[in-house]
């Protein structure tokens, strides 16, 4: 049976934190908001839990999560390196609506999938989801809905799509903003001079914000 917590009661805080954090830690699933949509997290360096989160979502290894973190300091540890511009990206667009691949630590033991040895990293500007992450570490986290359904924006729809198959529920109200999805770049080409950047997926941070942060990189499509 899941646990519930409604987020807005300040006299719930305490647990909801407390029970989304033992979940995580026993390898189980927790919904939890961001500042896009409802996301359902894992442990990012547990395999099992990884996979759970797949299977919660009817999704295959093809498809690995986003990696959520709490702070830039994160990027460096997760990152095999961090360049000029990609720094410039996550200091003007972090905590916010931007998902970064980047090419993955080498010397990291996680199994997301078949990321092709990437990582999308992202800091959600939500300050729930901020508080779990500084408790938990790194969460791999993709969007509170079952493939090819909307991703929810609240909790009803999150456990009406999941149900059992997530431990905790955390719920914070309705997702606020137009419920735009995290724009997606793979970082991977870019370079101390400059390099190439290419849009995966266009949402909360425009092709036109990121040309204007990154006037020497190749905005490719």
């Amino acid at each position: 049976m899941s646990q519930v917590f409604d987020c807005s009661d300040s006299t719930q805080l305490i647990g909801a934190a407390r029970a989304a954090r033992q979940a995580i830690g026993r390898g189980e699933l927790v919904v939890l908001p961001t500042d896009t949509v409802y996301g359902v997290a894992a442990d990012a360096f547990s395999s099992d839990a990884v996979q759970r989160l797949l299977e919660a979502k009817g999704r295959g290894r093809q498809s690995p999560p986003p990696v959520l973190i709490p702070n830039t300091a994160m990027l460096a540890a997760l990152a095999a390196e961090v360049p000029e511009p990609v720094s410039v990206l996550a200091e003007a667009c972090w905590p916010g609506a931007l998902t970064i691949v980047v090419t993955a630590n080498p010397s990291l033991s996680w199994d997301l999938g078949e990321t092709g040895g990437t990582v999308a990293l992202r800091i959600p500007d939500h300050p729930l989801a901020i508080e779990i992450l500084n408790e938990t570490g790194p969460l791999a986290v993709s969007s509170a809905n079952t493939t090819g359904d909307p991703a929810a924006r609240n909790i009803e729809q999150a456990r009406e799509m999941l149900g059992d198959s997530i431990a905790v529920y955390l719920d914070a109200g309705d997702v606020v903003g137009d419920g735009s999805a995290s724009t997606i770049v793979d970082a991977t080409e870019l370079t101390a001079e400059g390099g190439s950047l290419r849009v995966l997926r266009e949402g909360g941070v425009s092709r036109e914000r990121i040309a204007e942060l990154l006037p020497r990189v190749t905005i490719e499509p």
